[in-house]
């Protein structure tokens, strides 16, 4: 894997600063840097692009003259783009430690016991398995290889919906607010949904009835950014600033979706804010990167963090380690993804184009 030299680590920000725009530049258009919303101002500033993961991921993808990709974000994200990469493209990630505790809740070996349950024989029931698109590229793979679907924050409606239309059941993971909120939006009544803990549902004798009478089942993941805001922040705010709008992501609780004005993904977050009238208060409930780029981005009105709450694995990347990786183009932390497992991940976010 390799570790990065102390040097890089001593260096001031100026300097840093001017060595990666001298090494951007003299990459010219052979290295797209992409920045992730949540990603930290002082990394964000040499992104060529910014969005949220597969949206970056594809536009990385259609650069033809792009030979080297620098993903500055969290893992699942670099696999994303190692997925969805043209053939002489080289993905790197500036940190592998920089996983999603998220992702990390929901792993192949505890997804396919619960399956093997959930699923039962096959003949029986159809379950379709839906990932996030917060989650390994082994997931991906395991929902393309089962006529399942990857989803993001965006389109989880569709995705709902069109699972609904190929199967019985719709069997989600890794996160149950996004699925919760979800299930709302479509109709799926809260009694025909069951909640599946990797370490308690297995042994419960009551499991396989339960299994039958659900139309949803939930994984217990849950991403710990958005479970950081409360009722009782929004409601704090109503009374301190009740002219104020106030939009969250759908990772949040239900309890805080309902009290919210708005709730979506990152991208409609940004437009969200960016549409509110001038001179308007706006509460955000998302990482706090995106909430104090907003508000430098559109000064001509008051956008305010909800509660603040950072993402720390996001924030390991850093200047010095987005250099060491430009010092070292298409050679270290490399991110890679076995062929059947791209492949198959492949057919899942496929599946997702179908309803998107």
């Amino acid at each position: 894997m390799g570790l990065m030299p102390d040097s890089y680590r001593q260096m001031e920000p100026e300097e840093l600063r001017l060595s990666i725009l001298e090494r951007k530049e003299a990459l010219g258009k052979r290295l797209i840097v992409l920045g992730h919303h949540y990603q930290r101002q002082d990394v964000i500033d040499f992104a060529d692009f910014r969005g949220d993961s597969l949206g970056l991921s594809r536009l990385a993808a259609a650069q033809e003259d792009c030979e080297f990709i620098v993903f500055c974000g969290v893992r699942f994200m670099a696999e994303s783009a190692e997925i969805l990469r043209r053939e002489h493209q080289k993905v790197q990630h500036p940190d592998p430690k920089s996983g999603c505790p998220l992702a990390d809740m929901a792993d192949i070996a505890s997804v396919q016991r619960a399956w093997d349950l959930v699923a039962g024989t096959g003949e029986d029931r159809k379950v379709i398995p839906v990932t996030y698109m917060n989650s390994g590229s082994d997931l991906k793979a395991f929902c393309g290889r089962r006529e399942g679907a990857v989803c993001t924050s965006s389109n989880a409606g569709a995705a709902f919906k069109w699972a609904q239309a190929k199967g019985e059941k719709i069997f989600f993971f890794p996160d149950e607010n996004l699925g919760r909120n979800t299930a709302r939006q479509v109709g799926i009544p809260r009694e025909e949904i069951l909640l599946w803990d990797p370490d308690v549902s297995p042994l419960d004798p009551e499991i396989e009835k339960r299994v039958q009478e659900a139309t949803l089942i939930l994984w217990k993941g849950f991403c710990h950014v958005h479970t950081d805001f409360r009722p009782d922040h929004i409601r704090r705010i109503r009374e301190e600033d009740p002219g104020a709008k106030i939009v969250v992501h759908p990772e949040c609780s239900e309890e805080v979706v309902a009290e919210a004005d708005a709730v979506g993904s990152t991208e409609y977050i940004c437009r969200y804010v960016e549409q509110a009238p001038s001179g308007s208060s706006v509460y955000v409930g998302t990482e706090i990167n995106l909430v104090d780029r907003l508000a430098v981005e559109h000064p001509d009105k008051k956008i305010y963090e909800v509660f603040r709450s950072l993402c720390p694995n996001m924030f390991r990347i850093n200047p010095a380690k987005l250099l060491w990786i430009l010092d070292e183009i298409g050679e270290v932390h490399r991110v890679y993804v076995d062929s059947e497992t791209k492949e198959l991940a492949k057919v899942a976010l496929e599946n997702m184009l179908s309803f998107s």
